[in-house]
């Protein structure tokens, strides 16, 4: 097979969470640990860090990853989902794992793959820990697919665990209370193993408290080590912050590439795992940190985080699709002048709608669309449900039709945002 018809191959045989839903999600880490064993072992051949939380978690690896690629580490990065590429999933040093790897992977495996009866997520784990244990990277940064106890990531044995935060995602699979959740991403915090919160939730903090001391982890909540706030304008497109140690006089004055707020959150939790980091043996200078945040972007291939596709009208998509997701994306939305929004908005039938679409300006135009997969949401099924909450706007069949329509009807001074779902998000880049 080329390239092409292995892609196609891993999509079609494997059960895949992003197409399917719930049935592509194994129960356990059996069908990893197999995996594992028969690619003797890679997940022990490298150093990493561990990533969970309900949001800024892709965010937070690919800033961490930024800081130690530019502090000299090769560093490799596992992240999901993809928006155009299957190989933005694995990366060295921002590069992404060739075609070449990823056929004669495939090549190789493909009876193991299918005796196993892998998912596509445990396939990908596995590709990319042994790319990682074929390329001698000094540090890897592994995000979780989705929870974190029974994530297939949740085979290594890292340096240092963080969690983002926790909110409303996924109740389905990980918990219809936010303890719960929060039980289910506290399951990476190992024996001896540091682990970082990155926010103190008042209803969950006593989670992580109590399972840090059950598995003897060292704790730190990042929200009480640092205070970040935005101190100015937009500077050549980067966001100006300054965080200050809560504990010494220690201070950064940041320009960030990632310009939404909600990084203000996630600073945070990176400035208390470089510590960490720093504290067992890592070699992470302040203009390391300085120069890697600024550029992420370029450091990374990170894409769809507030990102700016358009300046007339403007035009900006973001990722967040969970309640949380979207009152952090609703902020940045406020903060951007504009006449009149254009919301393009496509999700997924198996969350709750209703969550989210309450959440939404009832002064916007909006164009409901389908996303292109099994599990996307009917576009006049969501136009109905918007109008529930007072939500006015055509359905689209299509994200590309519906985008289209929202440029054509945005006025110079509007603003045309893209959202709901980080597939709709893909389909317009």
């Amino acid at each position: 097979m080329d390239y092409q018809q292995t892609i196609n191959y891993l999509y079609t045989r494997l059960p895949m969470f992003s197409r399917t839903g719930a049935s592509a999600i194994t129960k356990d880490l059996s069908n990893t640990t197999a995996l594992c064993q028969l690619l003797n072992h890679p997940e022990n051949k490298f150093k990493s860090v561990h990533i969970a939380g309900t949001n800024g978690k892709g965010s937070t690896s690919h800033m961490l990853a930024a800081i130690l690629q530019t502090a000299g580490y090769k560093t490799g990065l596992y992240t999901s989902p993809h928006l155009k590429d299957f190989r933005e999933r694995i990366r060295v040093n921002g590069a992404m794992i060739s075609e070449q790897v990823v056929i004669d992977f495939v090549a190789r495996y493909k009876e193991d793959i299918e005796r196993l009866n892998l998912s596509f997520f445990e396939m990908t784990v596995g590709l990319a820990f042994d790319h990682f244990a074929q390329e001698n990277v000094d540090i890897a940064i592994i995000e979780t697919g989705l929870g974190g106890r029974l994530d297939s990531t949740n085979v290594i044995t890292p340096l240092l665990s963080i969690i983002t935060n926790i909110g409303w995602d996924h109740v389905d699979l990980l918990g219809n209370t936010l303890p719960l959740i929060a039980a289910e991403k506290a399951g990476i915090i190992k024996p001896n193993i540091p682990a970082i919160i990155g926010e103190r939730q008042e209803e969950v903090a006593e989670v992580f408290i109590k399972k840090a001391d059950d598995v003897g982890a060292f704790i730190r909540f990042a929200a009480d080590e640092w205070v970040v706030e935005a101190t100015g304008d937009l500077i050549d497109g980067r966001l100006n912050v300054i965080a200050s140690n809560t504990g010494t006089t220690h201070s950064y004055s940041l320009l960030l590439d990632l310009v939404g707020i909600y990084q203000l959150k996630n600073i945070k939790g990176i400035l208390s795992a470089v510590d960490e980091l720093r504290l067992q043996g890592f070699k992470i200078t302040d203009e390391h940190i300085i120069m890697a945040l600024s550029n992420v972007k370029a450091l990374t291939g990170l894409r769809g985080r507030w990102e700016v596709l358009s300046e007339s009208p403007l035009t900006i998509c973001d990722t967040g699709h969970n309640p949380d997701g979207i009152q952090e994306v609703l902020k940045n939305i406020a903060a951007t002048p504009h006449q009149h929004l254009h919301f393009v908005i496509g999700m997924v039938s198996d969350k709750d709608s209703g969550k989210v679409l309450e959440l939404l300006p009832k002064n916007a135009t909006y164009y409901f669309c389908h996303p292109d997969l099994p599990r996307g949401l009917d576009a006049n099924a969501l136009r109905q449900k918007a109008l529930d909450f007072d939500l006015s706007g055509d359905s689209y069949p299509s994200v590309s039709e519906a985008f289209a329509a929202a440029q054509k009807n945005a006025g110079s001074e509007d603003l045309v945002f893209v959202g709901g779902s980080t597939f709709v998000v893909a389909e317009v880049i």
